[in-house]
């Protein structure tokens, strides 16, 4: 058993698939048409970190309710955790890429930890070792 995918509710493909795969270096693993369940068309877009097996689903917001949570799908708390095996360097590019971080680097028990927002505005915890 395993978790093939979670959903990112974001306010459009294209520069969600930049940020990701541009800005974090993650794949873009696919990028199809679709049909919403009553018929209009959407888009299959789904980006992983390289090695991977657990994608994110990257979902346009459809009508306002789903509007209301991008940037804001974890009521403010960091929901997704990116871990690093070069933690400098990834904070260094990500902080050149004009990534927002909201908290600076900092060493914890469990390592290197600094809090940045992806393009929708939802909290993620750049992790490395120590």
């Amino acid at each position: 058993m395993r978790i093939d995918l979670v959903t990112l509710v974001v306010a459009d493909y294209d520069p969600a698939i930049a940020f990701f795969t541009g800005i974090l270096g993650f794949e873009l693993v696919e990028d199809e048409p679709s049909l919403t369940n009553d018929g209009r068309p959407k888009r299959w877009v789904v980006v992983r970190p390289p090695g991977a097996q657990t994608g994110i689903l990257l979902a346009r917001a459809d009508g306002e309710r789903q509007e209301a949570v991008v940037g804001d799908q974890v009521a403010g708390r960091v929901g997704f955790f990116l871990q690093v095996d070069d933690f400098d360097t990834v904070h260094r590019r990500l902080v050149d890429a004009g990534v927002e971080f909201v908290k600076p680097p900092r060493t914890e028990p469990y390592g290197r930890v600094a809090v940045f927002r992806d393009i929708a505005g939802n909290r993620w915890d750049l992790l490395g070792t120590a």
